[in-house]
């Protein structure tokens, strides 16, 4: 690829993220990521993930209304309860390819790539987050199966996190969604309150000497994770009490 071809590529991808357009900005980006030798720089990286993130979530918010909605039909025995289950396959579906295109590109050519930590640990952040996704409507053994995926592209995450600052926004964004991951997919609210626990300790007490865009991004995570942090152990106690209680 020739510097006038990235230069327009690039160009295009960024004036379609500005405009809501994330399927062009993703695909714009594919074409930039299967015909670059290095690794992406930081504005690249964050254009095809904000593009992936960005249709992903539409669909997950969309499948989440339509669970609920077959939820409530089912109860009703509603006559067309199988029109609302059709929807939900035809959403799941697109939302396992959305998440396997993201797979695929980073398996196949950003991991390769990836020459610093912060790199190695963006990377398989996405891979855990995306594998979590599928696993949130994935069921039975598929499910265990997915789930497993995402619990070692976290780890793998998590290792080369070590490299990294405790204040870093990327290690904190990894600890924050590897907690959410604890929570959501594995059922496991103690094991999420720990790993958040000891990234909100170890972030907030390492805050000097970062830029100022570094942190707020830092403080913003830093924020949620003592939110989540506060609800979960809400939660868990009042689940403790209602056991004491039966």
């Amino acid at each position: 690829m020739n510097q006038e071809t990235y230069d327009k590529l690039l160009y295009q991808a960024k004036i379609c993220i500005e405009a809501g357009r994330s399927e062009e900005t993703l695909e714009y980006m594919e074409n930039i990521i299967k015909n670059k030798k290095d690794d992406l720089t930081e504005e690249e990286r964050n254009l095809v993930t904000v593009a992936s993130k960005n249709l992903i979530s539409t669909k997950r918010s969309a499948w989440r209304s339509i669970y609920g909605l077959e939820v409530r039909e089912k109860g009703s025995n509603s006559k067309y309860q199988h029109l609302v289950s059709d929807l939900k396959l035809k959403l799941e579906k697109e939302l396992k390819q959305g998440c396997n295109r993201m797979l695929n590109l980073i398996d196949t050519y950003l991991m390769k790539r990836a020459n610093t930590a912060v790199s190695k640990v963006f990377y398989l952040k996405c891979k855990g987050d995306h594998y979590r996704y599928i696993a949130e409507f994935t069921l039975e053994d598929n499910h265990e199966e997915v789930a497993k995926s995402s619990l070692n592209s976290y780890q793998q995450a998590s290792e080369a996190a070590k490299a990294l600052p405790n204040s870093n926004p990327i290690k904190l964004g990894l600890a924050l969604n590897y907690s959410v991951f604890y929570y959501e997919v594995m059922n496991n609210p103690l094991e999420a309150i720990n790993i958040a626990n000891k990234a909100f300790n170890e972030g907030i007490s390492n805050l000097d000497n970062m830029d100022e865009t570094e942190y707020k991004d830092s403080t913003n995570i830093l924020q949620l994770l003592k939110e989540n942090i506060t609800m979960w152990s809400s939660d868990l106690q009042e689940e403790q009490n209602e056991d004491l209680n039966q």
